[in-house]
């Protein structure tokens, strides 16, 4: 049986305060009905910018608390379907995204998608990607916008985040309090613009709490890749957490020290931009899990 958890009133931080509109079991399937990053106040490439509430950013839906997620746990969310909307808004101007200095105007578009990709102009299709911008728990203290990515998860905006993923996120409090939106039909690592292809989306996911492992989260498994995940106020600053995250990973799961861990990584891994116009800058570490020697499908149960 699958529970649907309703987008109905949403939120816009990530809270250890915030009511749970649901209860999930360890290994339930749950399907998150998602507003788009605007909250679907976009309708039109005109007039409808100029009314938008800039309070209703980045929505959430949830959270679900987790039946057995206790502190220390993880929570292993296993990314199954995104079921996203026919249509996909884009926003780009002044003082905002990496262009942002040099806009004079708005940029607003909205643009089908059809057969599997994104109508961007009459000569360009973009394949699609689909993904999830934000996703995480609520963390130990103090709230955290939606917009924010952090040690919870939060707005990574990471373009692995989709259907075939398990994600791993910290239980910071009993529950874990999951919530989850923001999906993008597509977008490229750094998401210069300040958003991806932005879309409303029925999100399908399985949830199961991990106990005992001091994993570094968050982190996730796709395509036989480990990607660790580190925010932090500089891209250097996320780059350099991120690294350190896998190499200690690489010297629980191989016999490699961490000189050499640090080599292998050096020569096998691929350090990569998530995203840079977040109040926070997010970037992953991938590496093969073949590398990780040790490491088993055991030590997900």
């Amino acid at each position: 049986m699958v529970q649907i958890i309703k987008k109905g009133a949403p939120i816009y931080a990530m809270d250890k305060a915030n009511r749970a509109i649901a209860t999930a079991k360890d290994g339930d399937r749950l399907i998150f009905e998602a507003y788009d990053c605007f909250e679907d106040q976009i309708t039109d490439e005109h007039g409808a910018f100029e009314k938008l509430d800039w309070n209703r950013i980045n929505p959430a839906t949830g959270p679900v608390y987790v039946e057995g997620a206790e502190i220390g746990d993880i929570l292993a969310v296993t990314i199954e379907k995104l079921d996203i909307g026919d249509t996909a808004t884009l926003f780009t101007g002044p003082d905002s995204g990496v262009m942002g200095d040099e806009l004079t105007e708005n940029t607003i578009r909205r643009l089908p998608i059809e057969n599997g990709a994104i109508k961007f102009s009459e000569k360009i299709d973009i394949p699609l990607n689909t993904m999830i911008g934000v996703i995480g728990t609520a963390p130990a203290g103090d709230a955290v916008s939606c917009g924010t990515p952090d040690a919870h998860g939060g707005n990574m905006d990471c373009k692995e985040i989709g259907e075939g993923t398990t994600l791993f996120l910290p239980v910071n409090v009993a529950g874990a309090l999951l919530a989850m939106g923001d999906c993008h039909a597509a977008m490229g690592d750094g998401e210069v613009s300040v958003c991806g292809a932005e879309v409303p989306c029925d999100i399908t996911v399985t949830v199961n709490v991990i106990k005992n492992k001091d994993w570094p989260t968050p982190f996730l498994i796709r395509d036989g890749k480990l990607a660790t995940i580190a925010s932090a106020k500089t891209l250097d600053e996320a780059s350099v957490m991120a690294t350190k995250q896998m190499v200690h990973f690489v010297e629980r799961y191989t016999d490699l020290s961490k000189g050499n861990a640090t080599h292998l990584l050096s020569l096998a891994a691929d350090l990569r931009v998530c995203q840079v116009v977040d109040p926070n800058k997010t970037a992953r570490m991938e590496l093969p899990l073949t590398y990780l020697t040790k490491w088993s499908t055991e030590e997900l149960n």
